[in-house]
């Protein structure tokens, strides 16, 4: 996609050996644009995965990156920075996004793609945890899957009726319900800006979704036989999902 040219600069065998979702890069650039992050910063990469986006970081802005994952052991992200060539810019972190070892204030800036939602789409982790971490001044971003809008049944009636269909093939009534953490860009820009901790500085839904999404959810087709992202995207018939991305600066900071 040439609308991201840093990204260009990464070997695709790479990307696809390591992503676990629609493009971490792409994802990433697109946020970045909305940042001001500079060497010597230290910079928090919330739910990195196999880091990814923690190498982008370090490579592209020079900043020190704490590569945060729960479900990828810190030891495997290791052996990857080190393959990289970014051992003495990034740590990798393994910790559960509510019990952070890190200080109050102690960031630069935080980051999280497509991770947030898991774990941030409730009304106290932002005031109560997340934005501790961030010293007065610094920087939030956030790239998150959703919807253009907000439905009243969780979802359009597409994904809705493609939820049910898939609990009744698994039997499992909680098929699909961390999807209820899908929203629109105005959700998240409340959700944030109601506690007065930060100014939103971007909020919006980056274009050409499908053009973000599909080249992972072939990919994921190719090795999985059961549900895949390309199923999703197949019930999406309106063309309601989006991703939005959000930034923010936090009060306090030198004016």
């Amino acid at each position: 996609m040439t609308k991201y040219p840093k990204t260009k600069k990464y070997d695709p065998k790479w990307i696809t050996e390591n992503w676990m979702g629609p493009h971490p890069l792409w994802l990433l650039e697109e946020l970045c644009e909305n940042l001001d992050l500079r060497p010597g910063m230290k910079v928090l990469d919330m739910g990195c995965g196999k880091g990814l986006s923690s190498v982008f970081l370090a490579k592209e802005y020079g900043v020190t990156v704490f590569a945060n994952d729960l479900w990828i052991s810190a030891s495997d992200n290791m052996r990857r920075f080190e393959e990289a060539g970014v051992a003495d810019l990034v740590f990798p972190i393994h910790a559960e996004a509510h019990s952070l070892p890190y200080a109050d204030d102690f960031f630069d800036a935080a980051v999280s793609i497509d991770s947030y939602h898991y774990y941030g789409a409730d009304e106290y982790y932002f005031p109560c945890i997340y934005s501790k971490l961030v010293k007065p001044g610094g920087q939030f971003g956030i790239v998150c899957p959703g919807y253009k809008k907000e439905f009243e049944n969780g979802h359009p009636d597409g994904i809705l009726s493609f939820l049910s269909e898939q609990r009744a093939k698994y039997n499992d009534a909680g098929w699909g319900a961390d999807m209820f953490t899908f929203h629109g860009k105005d959700w998240w820009r409340r959700l944030w800006g109601k506690t007065g901790i930060v100014e939103i500085t971007a909020c919006y839904d980056i274009e050409n979704v499908r053009g973000i999404w599909e080249p992972y959810a072939k990919f994921e087709s190719e090795q999985h036989k059961d549900f895949t992202d390309a199923d999703f995207l197949k019930a999406d018939t309106d063309g309601d999902i989006a991703f939005t991305v959000m930034a923010a600066v936090k009060n306090g900071g030198i004016k």
